[in-house]
């Protein structure tokens, strides 16, 4: 066992693989998913109400009639869009299911006289109602975003299945309507008005209700989305924010990534003893953790058994990205879960740092270069700038972000120049012979968080793109050098994903897998920096320190990975707001590293 990583506390049960779904809820959203479908097609065509197949069909509310056609649609919409909820084990899917299947129980009766049907509709009733004690997950943090998106979505799929419902009835269709006026139709229908389509007998009734139905559940549940009790997503307390403090005091030196914890779009977790704490953002149901645990390694375990217990009381799916070697080991130990390498992070002991020598050839020549073009270089603690200059540096670094969204999570603190982050390190460029801009002379930033004592890691990197390329060697290697005055021997620079495989891809006799394993990289790296960011570490000659991503199990993997991508603003699934409609904002806003093209062609 590696030395510091702690013996498990027999206090601390073991989870095994982590909160793994039941079968029953799986068993029961597969069969209101397939119920749903099959309501969905006896609702739609005509011939499915009226083949063969009649007897699974009268497992559906009303197969016959108009009102019943709608009335199976709506069914069938409603349990494919609770099936995903009752698979999760929410609470609140469970109680809409247990209101939806007798309600179409008594349809069946009622408008089909089917018993065969009231029955099945019970015998998926049954089960929910034996194994209630299943289905006990609390809600997930939401905002209004839900409602436009279900609007959004809602509304594209229903006129989908309209074009589909005015076509299936090619046989009472009165004459040869076009495209443009069965869109027109579906359109107008959705919202209860007759369209220019025209059926002959009581077609036009069921089209009609099944356009009406649809058109409704859009709004029925966009309106809920809407106005429905809010749950927040969760958020970093002043009084969470000072006891994460007072652990990083002690231990924040262990990890890199600790200062990050202190983001206040995370929400945290302590040991029982307050030792020990884990910090998380939930992203698309999954429950996100960046870095190792916060505090004493000792009490690692009990914090950890909190984020279980956190991830299972909601469902959620626990993953643990970039941790270090130590506390994988103790995330796979204490809770069953696997780790997989995802990369390396570059650590440069400043003791060992030199611009001499061959390897640093191309970092010297371009530094010099900046150096002769008349740029000058600062190096201070966030406490000894001024309110004026710090607001001019946080308004320079919004406007020259390269992306509409920000970016960082794991690696980002989301602020700069917070009075609690007086420890943060600030490093500036400057060009003092030319006409000063709207930001002064400054040309470029890098923000560095405390790394415990003796330490700094990297947080944002941003420049003028107007300025020379080469700003963010020019700043590093500043920071290097005034590092010692400061009290740091070693800084921690940009995490490279998949440095290994990119590394011995391009050595000779690497193998075909390898190579083709590396020529995918490349050519994500056209949009994510995957090759750019591991080729500007290397540059400064660091030492390697691999980091991990921990997880419940393969098939988590892909989901885990986009809300990661989500996380780190990579994808952005809400709506943009347009740069010149914002609002300037007094107050830090997030950051992230961002290691231009133009830089690493240039270097």
């Amino acid at each position: 066992m590696s030395a510091g990583v702690p013996s498990r506390s027999p206090r601390v049960r073991r989870v095994p693989r982590g909160p793994r779904p039941e079968a029953v809820p799986v068993l029961v959203a597969r069969a209101c998913a397939v119920v749903g479908l099959l309501d969905i097609a006896a609702g739609v065509f005509p011939r499915f109400r009226h083949s063969r197949m009649h007897t699974l069909a009268e497992v559906l509310p009303g197969a016959l009639g108009p009102f019943a056609a709608a009335l199976s649609l709506s069914a069938g919409v409603l349990l494919l869009l609770l099936a995903h909820g009752l698979r999760r084990r929410k609470r609140r899917a469970w109680r809409a299911a247990v209101v939806l299947l007798p309600v179409g129980a008594v349809a069946q009766f009622t408008y089909r006289h089917s018993p065969v049907g009231v029955l099945i509709s019970l015998a998926l009733l049954a089960p929910l109602l034996i194994h209630r004690d299943q289905f006990k997950a609390l809600p997930d943090p939401r905002s209004r975003w839900r409602a436009l998106a279900n609007f959004v979505l809602m509304g594209a799929g229903s006129l989908l299945l309209g074009l589909v419902i005015v076509s299936v009835h090619p046989k009472t269709l009165v004459g040869d309507p076009s495209l443009a006026d069965r869109i027109t139709h579906v359109l107008y229908g959705l919202f209860g008005f007759e369209g220019p389509v025209d059926y002959q007998g009581n077609t036009s009734w069921t089209v009609a209700f099944s356009l009406g139905a649809l058109g409704l559940l859009t709004a029925i549940t966009t309106i809920y989305l809407a106005f429905r009790p809010e749950h927040p997503a969760a958020r970093l307390t002043e009084d969470d924010e000072a006891r994460l403090r007072v652990l990083l005091e002690k231990h924040g030196g262990r990890d890199s990534l600790g200062h990050f914890a202190l983001r206040r779009d995370k929400a945290v977790v302590f040991s029982p003893s307050g030792k020990a704490a884990v910090t998380y953002r939930v992203v698309c149901g999954v429950m996100l953790a960046s870095g190792d645990p916060i505090g004493d390694v000792e009490a690692w375990p009990g914090a950890i058994e909190r984020f279980m217990d956190e991830a299972q009381a909601h469902s959620w799916t626990p993953a643990v990205m970039g941790c270090s070697e130590t506390g994988g080991e103790v995330w796979t130990r204490e809770t069953g879960l696997d780790a997989l390498e995802l990369g390396d992070e570059a650590v440069v002991d400043v003791a060992d740092f030199s611009l001499a020598g061959r390897a640093m050839r191309n970092v010297r020549q371009m530094v010099k270069r900046i150096e002769r073009a008349g740029y000058e270089t600062r190096v201070r603690r966030v406490r000894d700038l001024g309110d004026a200059e710090l607001e001019r540096i946080r308004r320079a670094a919004d406007d020259w972000r390269g992306t509409d969204t920000e970016r960082g999570f794991s690696m980002a603190l989301g602020r700069i120049g917070d009075l609690a982050d007086g420890d943060c390190l600030i490093a500036t460029a400057h060009k003092t012979d030319e006409q000063p801009g709207e930001y002064g002379d400054l040309k470029a930033i890098l923000h560095f968080v405390p790394w415990g004592r003796d330490g700094a890691s990297l947080d944002l990197m941003r420049r003028d793109r107007s300025a020379d390329p080469g700003m963010n060697e020019l700043l590093i290697v500043a920071a290097l050098q005034a590092a010692p005055k400061f009290g740091i021997t070693r800084v921690s620079l940009n995490f490279a994903m998949f440095r290994s495989a990119l590394a011995r891809g391009e050595k000779i006799g690497a193998g075909p897998v390898l190579r083709a394993w590396r020529g995918l990289l490349v050519f994500l790296s056209r949009w994510f920096q995957i090759e750019s960011l591991y080729k500007f570490n290397a540059k400064f000659q660091p030492r390697w320190e691999p980091r991990f991503v921990v997880y419940r199990a393969s098939g988590d993997l892909p989901r885990i990975g986009f809300a990661a991508m989500q996380a780190e603003g990579f994808v952005n699934l809400a709506l943009p707001v347009p740069r010149f409609l914002r609002r300037r904002r007094t107050v830090p806003r997030a950051c992230a590293h961002s290691v231009t093209e133009r830089d690493v062609r240039a270097a």
